[in-house]
């Protein structure tokens, strides 16, 4: 039997948000200006000497630094930045969780929430974010994401999928309406998920892993001599 089923976020006061709004330096004044920059190195130097932060920035200054410029251009708390900015393959990447509160924080929606659609447990099982646009008062729909769609894409591969479904459709249905319908609450980042399901979300495999996996491949009878699959994954080491 299919379901429709409305998950409301809550949402905090204008004053409160998800995304708590701080006064704000003039973001190119940190660059510019030798006194606001001095400024920003030792408030960056305090918060890498906290356990406070996440570990990307605990003694990591440049990357408290960096956190700081963020949050001034997008007029958030600096801690709220380091609690929802991950690196992950290299890249920084929003929380899928910090995704949602940038869509409640970024002025242009109300009552946001999450729709689930489908059976749990089944390919049809979906899910897509619905808002109310404030200028106009349109009720706006992003993009339904379906782990039919997941599997299509190959995003299954990353555990995630399989141990946490219905989390997973949130978290991606978030950012595929917050780049659709409020791009600039992203700043060009990706998401940890989106990155993770690009990858796999898992770790480099070893050569052991790699040869097995070509020696599967494999057709020939064992007496061929190695073949090119096989001298790839040696040399990939």
């Amino acid at each position: 039997m299919s379901e429709t089923t409305a998950v409301s976020v809550p949402q905090e006061q204008d004053t409160q948000t998800a995304l708590t709004k701080v006064p704000t330096m003039g973001v190119a004044d940190i660059w510019l200006d030798k006194e606001r920059f001095d400024q920003a190195v030792r408030v960056a130097s305090a918060f890498s000497r906290t356990d406070i932060v996440p570990q990307n920035y605990q003694n990591k200054p440049e990357n408290c630094l960096i956190a700081l410029d963020i949050a001034a251009r997008m007029g958030m708390s600096p801690l709220t930045v380091m609690q929802s900015l991950y690196v992950v393959k290299g890249k920084p990447t929003w929380s899928g969780q910090a995704c949602m509160s940038m869509i409640q924080g970024c002025g242009k929606f109300t009552d946001v929430r999450l729709v689930y659609t489908g059976t749990k447990g089944t390919e049809n099982r979906g899910c897509c974010v619905e808002a109310t646009r404030i200028s106009d008062g349109e009720i706006v729909q992003g993009t339904e994401v379906t782990l039919a769609m997941a599997r299509a894409e190959g995003w299954t591969s990353n555990s995630k999928w399989k141990n946490m479904p219905e989390q997973m459709l949130g978290y991606r249905a978030a950012a595929f309406f917050a780049r659709l319908h409020c791009p600039d609450a992203l700043m060009g980042f990706q998401t940890a998920e989106e990155v993770e399901d690009v990858s796999g979300g898992g770790k480099p495999k070893s050569t052991a892993q790699r040869l097995a996996a070509a020696l599967k491949a494999e057709t020939t009878p064992a007496t061929v001599p190695v073949t090119n699959s096989v001298a790839d994954a040696l040399r990939a080491e």
